[in-house]
């Protein structure tokens, strides 16, 4: 999730234990516990395909964080304006700060490695887009009220009323995605359509449009369903893959922690002489977030490429198509290459 949205629920949530006892105090502390998980993009893991593979990896764990809670809850405890709460509380308050980013990280569709070093594996249960005002509203009032009203019993209720404001939005988006997915499938299907690999994504800002991407052999599909279409309205694109491109340099270790990363859903393409990996889950059509250039075609022969990351640039008229598309099925909101 993006910075303010893991900043207020950090500050939500440590105010939720904290609140009675240490006032704002709980709340300012819980806002800088709730982004120092993503440090870890101040770390450079060796190159751009590194630095993407590797955040949300080892400060992201809860094995990691059940680890460093007791260090942190003692300091804070230990501090002149952290002597007030117990030292129980301050555990539980720093853990569940930490556990909430990983959890709030782990409903895009990014990847999260919340059992490093068990496992690298980047789990995600997309039912939220990296930006979603409507989970992040009731957070951010739950947070200004925390500063502003003085009663603590009043600030304190309406906090859990905000945090359980926000839970319902997730509980209401994993509906919609289970919803879609199989209505997806059922339109897949009634199209001849059967595919090895499927994912599905809120579109920007909302979840009542989602994207989905299937993978069949060499080729993808992007999808765009809403909650409000029937099986026909459904659009559904195939594009190739163009694995072959990769034929001479698969084995490349990059390449292949970059194909694991994105759980088989990349494409390949070549533009003039470099040789482009695209991450299917992120971006539309025409315009990924992260795409990387893993080789080059020199004298009819392909080598590895500079592993740089290139970047797409989204047309942000496109958000009113994300609009338009939700209630309009003959609206595209991608444009392809």
């Amino acid at each position: 999730m993006d910075s303010l949205t893991q900043a207020v629920l950090g500050g939500a949530v440590t105010y939720a234990v904290l609140g009675r006892h240490l006032g704002k105090r709980a709340t300012l502390c819980g806002m800088v516990l709730g982004t120092l998980p993503d440090l870890d993009v101040l770390i450079d893991f060796g190159g751009p395909i590194e630095n993407m593979t590797h955040h949300r990896g080892f400060s992201h764990s809860f094995l990691v964080q059940a680890l460093v809670t007791p260090l942190f809850s003692r300091l804070l405890s230990r501090l002149p304006f952290g002597r007030d709460a117990s030292l129980i509380r301050w555990h539980i308050a720093v853990y569940l700060c930490f556990t909430t980013h990983s959890l709030a990280d782990l409903f895009t569709v990014y990847g999260t490695q919340i059992l490093w070093p068990l496992t690298d594996y980047p789990f995600a249960h997309s039912i939220l887009f990296i930006v979603d005002p409507v989970y992040t509203i009731p957070l951010l009032v739950a947070v200004i009220c925390s500063f502003l009203i003085h009663e603590r019993d009043r600030a304190l209720t309406l906090n859990v009323i905000m945090l359980g404001l926000s839970t319902l939005y997730l509980v209401w988006s994993t509906g919609a995605k289970w919803v879609i997915d199989h209505r997806i499938q059922k339109a897949l299907a009634k199209r001849g359509i059967s595919v090895q690999i499927f994912e599905s994504t809120p579109a920007p800002l909302n979840t009542l449009l989602w994207r989905g991407v299937a993978v069949k052999d060499d080729q993808y599909f992007e999808i765009w369903a809403s909650i409000f279409d029937n099986l026909d309205q459904i659009q559904v694109r195939g594009f190739p893959q163009n694995k072959e491109l990769l034929t001479t340099i698969i084995d490349h270790p990059k390449i292949e922690r970059l194909t694991w990363f994105t759980k088989g859903q990349y494409k390949v393409r070549q533009s003039d002489d470099k040789i482009i990996i695209s991450d299917l889950r992120m971006g539309v059509e025409g315009a990924y977030v992260f795409n990387f250039e893993v080789g080059r075609q020199i004298n009819n022969q392909i080598n590895i490429g500079s592993f740089q990351q290139i970047q797409q640039r989204f047309d942000v008229g496109g958000l009113y198509s994300v609009w338009d598309r939700i209630f309009d099925p003959t609206v595209r909101v991608s444009k392809p290459d």
